[in-house]
């Protein structure tokens, strides 16, 4: 298999356990980026939580891309937009009525990372969330927004045993405007039907003329399966979770022990 295009999950796979990225990570990306490879950064999260990232692995310019919110966006380094697919006002307006219905916790986010909820009582993931991601929180409802507010996405958020009740309830109830994901213990992720992280790599191979199998992807939660099932060569870290090592053609070391170099040794470079 001729390797064309890495893509890389971030959060517990691009990242150590400590938030930082592995130099032999580094070294295996410069290495593939000298050899004409695509390395595009797949990620739930916004633009301003991951262009540290981009500057620290050397991904620049208008010829590399990025895919965020979990596929909503696609755009080049540059800030060239390839494709955008985001929640209406009425779907955000539903969503935040559904929170304070069942008493989940939300946040949702725009086009240029900035959080918005109107919980009193802010989750603290979703300060994380801000603070991680580089962006400001909004206390606002949707009433106090423009009509033709639009979001990227909406998280509700919360400990894991808030969550587990309500995530096959979400998913029944939004299964006609939303893709649902649990993308972690503390997040039910809702975005528009037809976003995940593989309709972001469908909608970029396609412009690039790259095909599934020459795509490797990285990642270890459920919010990656999408794009293991649509790429040629899945590779999951070791300490994914059980469902995502399930769709993994590969399942490599932990992000804290080289995962990511070992395993572009293996398939990208044939050491």
């Amino acid at each position: 298999m001729t390797v064309k295009m890495i893509a890389f999950d971030i959060d517990d796979t691009l990242l150590n356990s400590d938030g930082k990225i592995l130099n032999s990570t580094k070294q295996a990306v410069t290495k593939a980026l000298a050899k004409g490879i695509k390395v595009v950064l797949c990620t739930g999260r916004p633009l301003a939580g991951v262009t540290s990232y981009l500057d620290e692995l050397g991904i620049i310019g208008d010829e590399q891309f990025i895919v965020t919110n979990n596929g909503a966006i696609i755009e080049s380094i540059s800030g060239h937009i390839v494709s955008k697919k985001v929640l209406d006002n009425a779907a955000y307006r539903r969503l935040v009525k559904y929170g304070h219905d069942n008493g989940l916790k939300y946040y949702a986010l725009d086009d240029d990372s900035n959080v918005y909820t109107d919980d009193r009582d802010i989750n603290r993931i979703a300060v994380i969330q801000a603070f991680e991601n580089r962006a400001g929180i909004y206390f606002r409802s949707p009433n106090e927004l423009p009509d033709d507010f639009e979001v990227t996405k909406v998280a509700y958020v919360g400990e894991k045993s808030d969550l587990d009740p309500y995530e096959d309830a979400v998913k029944s109830e939004f299964k006609d405007i939303c893709y649902v994901v649990r993308a972690g213990e503390w997040f039910l992720e809702l975005m528009h039907k037809n976003v995940s992280k593989a309709s972001g790599l469908q909608d970029l191979s396609t412009k690039l003329n790259i095909y599934p199998d020459e795509i490797m992807a990285f990642g270890d939660e459920q919010n990656d399966i999408p794009m293991f099932q649509f790429v040629g060569n899945a590779v999951c870290m070791e300490n994914g979770s059980d469902k995502a090592k399930g769709y993994a053609s590969y399942v490599t070391d932990s992000n804290d022990n080289d995962g990511i170099a070992k395993a572009m040794d293996k398939f990208v470079f044939g050491k």
